[in-house]
């Protein structure tokens, strides 16, 4: 299963990089089958700058929902809602609004967030009707963008998996390992990560 980590101008580190560890481990870890993970941005590959500065990621391939089997998007380091709507914004007018448009109505491909990932999502329009998670300060954001908001650290909407606060990203990528390779491959990494998944996942079920 091949995973592609979205990144974008101004987007928080630790909610890419956390889950990205997470499922990166999966080979390691011994699972039958595992995750091959990638930074990728709307523009294909270049360096990438955070929201923190002096640190960068290097996107190496173009966001492409016809290679990858997950894409993840991550929320970005913003105080208030105006520098939501700017650094989205933003982000929104480069071709990244067409690429999460495609992965999220292309069948097979699950769309996960992190953090204001799922913000991003609604703002491009992509969540009407979802259920879906966020950090607790952006919750009534989330609902005035067409989601059903919920207070969940993890939200299993079928190919929608969002998850809350910047640290959450590690209970999103134990969920995938276990949804996708099973309990002995999540609690492997709960043992190799030192965390254990918090709260209860909200699911479609």
């Amino acid at each position: 299963m091949h995973a592609q980590f979205v990144l974008f101008d101004g987007f928080d580190p630790l909610d890419v990089i956390a889950p990205y560890e997470v499922l990166g481990a999966g080979a390691a870890l011994g699972a039958d089958t595992a995750f091959t993970v990638e930074f990728a941005s709307a523009e294909g590959e270049r360096l990438v700058p955070s929201g923190v500065p002096g640190i960068s990621l290097r996107a190496v391939a173009a966001v492409d929902a016809g290679r990858a089997d997950l894409v993840v998007v991550p929320g970005a380091v913003v105080l208030t809602e105006d520098d939501v709507r700017r650094v989205f914004g933003a982000a929104l007018a480069t071709p990244l609004a067409g690429a999460l448009a495609t992965a999220v109505g292309r069948d097979g491909v699950v769309v996960a967030t992190v953090c204001g990932g799922s913000v991003l999502l609604g703002m491009a329009g992509l969540l009407a009707g979802r259920t879906a998670t966020t950090n607790s300060g952006a919750t009534a954001l989330l609902g005035s963008l067409g989601a059903r908001a919920v207070e969940a650290r993890v939200a299993d909407d079928g190919d929608l998996v969002t998850a809350g606060g910047v640290t959450s990203g590690l209970d999103l990528g134990l969920h995938l390992l276990d949804r996708f390779l099973g309990p002995d491959a999540a609690l492997a990494a709960e043992r190799l990560f030192h965390h254990e998944r918090r709260g209860t996942t909200w699911t479609a079920r």
